[in-house]
């Protein structure tokens, strides 16, 4: 646990990890707090001047303002701070091994029944032939999820992983989402700590945070009931921080939860950040409810995912980068995003079967190029860096890539 110090700027300051303390200070030209039209923003400006911690009442002033430029301004006041003119990306490969799962969470339009139409699993000879693809493609990463398939047995996730560290022991197996890790620890009869180190121990190098949705039981119950609440989820995600696995953190927004609900979401993923750190960042996934049983609602409008991203930002203070994952967000939006504090538009991706933005319409094959992405972000006047899963920096020639610096970029 970091040691936690209070700022001395002024009687009340909240706690906030030492750590933070050490990063860049805000530049006073990043904010012009005379500029802001929203008097309520004024306080949140001179905190964030400041470095001080923002609450729940803060979050939600934010949420409400119509002054989205003094938004954008202070999320952007921070993320300069913290990276610069940065923005990274990475060539990964995305597998979804399966979309046969035990659960009916209303909000997914992936899940399937086996029998059911639609429905596949992949052989592990299959994985195989991706992950072959993916190397030669320059891969750095797997991205490996699925869902909570009802009969592969454990030992068929600890043997996959086994086989791709030894046939490509360069790529990184970033694998299984919170919710996977549970059931696997259901089938093997095992503790999730078990789990994580037999995984760890097979090959996996850092978890996703899919599967969080929203921390509230109101939310679960009426959209994912039976699915792993959210005290589960952040224990798993603690237990894999204490065994030194990194993870990244998730919330979908724009179903069925209040705006308060996700300051609730983040305020928990803080406090856990500072009990046990090892969260990387945050990805903040706009709700696509097309193929779903929500497809009655509207979903969140282009304006509330730029508020969601620039508020995940200024809430989290001490998480390292903000994501705007495009699949979500859509490549034009996640563009925009990187002036509202987010300074990750993650990567090639390749193939993606959990959101489909047209409804299922066969698109799974959702691909950015290399070349496209350094285009939008030189466009929008950032600097291209392409990271590996650890934000450690890439440098690739005609010999193939490797790390240029050994430690994590804001680790």
């Amino acid at each position: 646990m970091p040691t936690l110090i209070q700022t001395p700027t002024a009687p009340g300051t909240a706690l906030i990890p030492a750590g933070e303390l050490s990063a860049p200070d805000i530049d006073p030209a990043a904010v012009k707090v005379n500029a802001i039209r929203d008097p309520l923003l004024q306080p949140i400006a001179e905190k964030i001047m400041r470095r001080e911690r923002l609450f729940a009442e803060d979050g939600m002033a934010l949420f409400n303002t119509r002054d989205i430029h003094s938004l954008g301004m202070l999320a952007q006041a921070v993320r300069l701070a913290r990276h610069g003119r940065v923005a990274y990306y990475n060539v990964n490969r995305h597998i979804n091994y399966s979309n046969i799962c035990t659960l009916s969470c209303k909000f997914c339009e992936f899940q399937r029944k086996r029998g059911e139409a639609g429905a596949y699993e992949y052989s592990a000879e299959q994985i195989f032939e991706i992950a072959d693809h993916a190397a030669d493609a320059g891969a750095t990463e797997l991205h490996i999820v699925g869902g909570l398939h009802p009969w592969l047995p454990f030992n068929w996730y600890t043997s996959l992983l086994e086989h791709l560290r030894r046939r490509h022991p360069q790529l990184h197996l970033k694998c299984f989402t919170a919710i996977e890790i549970d059931h696997f620890a259901r089938i093997s009869r095992l503790s999730v700590r078990e789990v994580l180190v037999a995984l760890k121990e097979a090959g996996l190098g850092s978890m996703p945070g899919g599967g969080a949705e929203v921390f509230d039981d109101r939310v679960h119950d009426a959209v994912f009931k039976g699915k792993l609440r959210s005290d589960g989820w952040l224990q798993i995600h603690q237990t894999a921080h204490e065994l030194g696995i990194r993870t990244n953190a998730t919330i979908l927004y724009g179903h069925v939860e209040t705006r308060r609900e996700r300051i609730d979401h983040l305020i928990k993923l803080r406090e856990l950040q500072d009990r046990a750190p090892g969260f990387q960042c945050i990805i903040p996934l706009s709700f696509v409810p097309d193929g779903s049983d929500l497809a009655h609602l509207p979903g969140p409008t282009g304006l509330e995912d730029i508020k969601m991203l620039a508020i995940s930002r200024l809430m989290l203070d001490n998480f390292p980068h903000v994501k705007a994952f495009w699949i979500m967000q859509t490549m034009k939006l996640s563009q925009v995003s990187l002036n509202f504090g987010v300074d990750d538009l993650d990567g090639t991706v390749v193939w993606y079967d959990i959101t489909k933005r047209e409804g299922g319409l066969g698109n799974q094959r959702q691909e950015q190029t290399v070349d496209n992405i350094r285009r939008l972000i030189v466009e929008a006047g950032y600097i291209p860096v392409e990271r590996d899963t650890l934000y450690r920096r890439i440098e690739r020639d005609a010999s193939g890539w490797r790390v240029v610096n050994s430690t994590p970029h804001d680790a």
